[in-house]
């Protein structure tokens, strides 16, 4: 192996020597450890730390990187210690994670480290988001995210790629080559020649690089970084390397040709590496053997101390409380000044009102910017605010959700529109694995809102109509918004975009054009979790929301018999349960109309709460009425026989009949 040291003082070549043998003496140790069963799982690095010591040894204390599980040399080239990692790795109270979440599933603002999910592709996203805000705060900074040879083929890499080239972001996208992901060779996973050609369709630079020799890696990271400060871009880096281990170890290697395994042991990066530092009389074996004893000591200090820590309590208060990131509602009521606006135009003040108010707001989506959204809900917003933070998008639902995230990683908050509903099925993963779980799994929050026109009754067909928020309400860690009227749309919007937490906010399209109300001129919230009582009554509880909330009106306006507490929730996650326990106890039926398929959906767990709850009230059992169990159709007949809103008076006098 030829190492060309260029201008790197002896100082500068044994730094990276020390920070090259202190991840694998520790996965020495570890080995060890999980051989006596004090460690239950590892995946091992050895044979592939240069690649992670020399790009974090290039890159500033305050530049982010993403890195994967066997990127120890990350988390020691940013001087963690050890102990706090021992504490991680053994599920200790003490750990990134509170045992929530295993080995290197997890992030650290203090460390400016954003650890992996094992959806694996996501992180490349995330990676976008954080260079997004760098490159908005105009601070030259660079972010590093790993991946492994079997990721590449994840539509979220593509996409990843993709979005960072357009927007030209400056990402140093890492591919560590190792031959295998997990027992698949690569010759069973991509047939170009090298990983580092893909980069040419998305018009990206790439570099292969010998990822066992540290020299070659810090220098080519060093150089990279001092040029893509005066000219931001992303660059596509594939290290050949091999993993001298399994997957993990109760994987073995097995299923490796012994040839392979012997012909990457010659290419060890450490001992080709000590070899060449021992040529050129920077160390000496007497040296080395102390610097040896001084990590040992400080491994083993460590781990007593996380020995000595007590084990994992659970504490069920905590665990439901750090579900979300804390906030505070602030209450901004409005002047008296009104007009008389449409649901769709709400929306848009809201928007507008709130790019005023926090000027680190970006909001991202297919079609928003000059063109104005789909909708038009995002018309002249270009002309106020800039391409900067009114962003159209490439049709890559996944990747944007996850710059999202990274966006709010890095100090900003981001609002993704989602040009329907339905296709947020594109951007699912990030939604409910990154956002929903990440305030849980690190204590980080994630300052997003995703935007959900949704909702049928304009033929527009299986594609285009759904209302989905059940996929959602039941996924901890998000919340939940859908509006009926322009007021609330726009007080609850504010609220949503203030809220550090992830927000799924459904606009129903029926109701954009169609429902007009007098709404404050100015800015104002609302709060989540507070249902909004329409009409009071003796006879029976109407529990809805959305376009569900004005076909009971309609209802109502034509049975003018029928005595009921007409309840819009508004918001669904947070539920106001004390609105809706106290009127099924005052008039002692209810019924729930969703426009959603009945199975499944949030209708069956109001029920099941006033079954539970409220029981020795009820005088006749709960009624629910949802759309019946098929895709939404296009023809209108099709369409009107799909949705509850003709079923719903007939359900409702049977009740009463009851």
């Amino acid at each position: 192996m030829n190492f060309d040291r260029k201008e790197l003082s002896n100082i500068q070549l044994l730094n990276l020597y020390k920070r090259l043998l202190k991840p694998r003496l520790i996965e020495e140790k570890m080995l060890i450890l999980l051989r006596q069963g004090k460690v239950s799982k590892w995946f091992s690095g050895i044979g592939q730390e240069a690649i992670s010591v020399g790009i974090t040894a290039a890159l500033d204390k305050d530049e982010y990187i993403l890195p994967m599980h066997r990127n120890l040399g990350v988390f020691t080239g940013r001087d963690i210690p050890l102990h706090r990692l021992f504490s991680q790795w053994q599920g200790k109270k003490t750990g990134f994670t509170k045992g929530r979440d295993r080995s290197f599933h997890f992030g650290t603002q203090e460390f400016n480290i954003i650890g992996m999910i094992s959806h694996l592709g996501p992180q490349m996203g995330v990676a976008d988001g954080i260079a997004l805000a760098n490159k908005l705060k105009k601070n030259g900074k660079v972010t590093a995210v790993f991946t492994g040879e079997g990721a590449t083929s994840e539509g979220d890499f593509h996409e990843a790629l993709n979005i960072a080239a357009v927007w030209e972001l400056p990402v140093l996208f890492v591919i560590e080559n190792n031959g295998y992901g997990l027992s698949t060779p690569t010759n069973e996973q991509y047939r170009c020649e090298n990983l580092a050609d893909k980069g040419i369709g998305y018009g990206m630079e790439s570099h292969i690089i010998d990822g066992n020799n540290i020299l070659d890696v810090f220098t080519t990271i060093s150089e990279l970084k001092a040029s893509m400060v005066d000219n931001p871009r992303p660059v596509l880096l594939e290290f050949k390397t091999f993993r001298m281990r399994g997957h993990e170890e109760a994987s073995g290697t097995k299923y490796v040709p012994q040839e392979l395994m012997d012909m990457w042991a010659i290419k060890d990066p450490i001992s080709n590496y000590r070899d060449y530092l021992l040529r050129v009389s920077v160390l000496s074996e007497e040296e080395d053997e102390k610097i040896k004893a001084i990590i040992k000591a400080e491994i083993d200090e460590h781990w007593a101390i996380t020995q000595a820590e007590p084990e994992c309590v659970a504490d069920l208060a905590e665990e439901l409380t750090d579900m979300y990131e804390p906030y505070e509602f602030e209450p901004i009521n409005p002047s008296d000044a009104v007009e008389n606006i449409r649901v769709v135009d709400a929306i848009s003040n809201a928007l507008r009102q709130s790019m005023e108010r926090h000027e680190n707001l970006v909001i991202m989506g297919q079609d928003i910017a000059e063109y104005g959204g789909a909708f038009k809900i995002t018309d002249g917003f270009v002309e106020q605010f800039g391409k900067e933070r009114v962003r159209n998008t490439p049709i890559c639902e996944s990747a944007v959700v996850s710059a999202a995230n990274g966006l709010s990683i890095n100090g900003f908050k981001a609002i993704v529109e989602m040009q329907f509903a339905d296709f947020v099925s594109s951007g699912f993963n990030p939604i409910v694995n990154l956002l929903a779980k990440q305030h849980y799994r690190w204590n980080e929050k994630a300052d997003v809102v995703v935007r959900m026109p949704c909702g049928g009754g304009t033929q527009a067909g299986p594609f285009h109509s759904q209302t989905n928020e059940a996929w959602f309400t039941k996924t901890p860690g998000l919340k939940v918004v859908y509006p009926a009227f322009p007021y609330d749309a726009k007080g609850l919007l504010n609220t949503a975009i203030n809220d550090p937490n992830p927000v799924m906010y459904f606009e129903h399209k029926q109701l954009y054009r169609s429902v007009y109300q007098d709404v404050p001129s100015d800015y104002y919230t609302i709060p989540f979790g507070k249902a909004s009582l329409l009409k009071e009554g003796n006879d029976v509880t109407i529990i809805s929301f959305g376009a569900g909330v004005h076909w009971a009106l309609e209802t109502l306006t034509k049975n003018t018999q029928v005595s009921a507490d007409l309840i819009d929730l508004r918001s669904l996650q947070p539920l106001d349960t004390d609105t809706i326990f106290a009127s099924v106890k005052k008039t002692n039926k209810v019924i729930i109309l969703q426009e959603d398929t009945l199975f499944g959906g949030i209708a069956s767990d109001i029920s099941a709460m006033i079954m539970e709850q409220c029981f020795e009230h009820l005088d006749a059992p709960v009624r629910r009425v949802g759309s019946i169990e098929t895709a939404i159709p296009f023809v209108k007949a099709l369409e009107d026989q799909y949705l509850p809103k003709d079923r719903f008076e007939s359900t409702l006098l049977e009740l009463l009949a009851y």
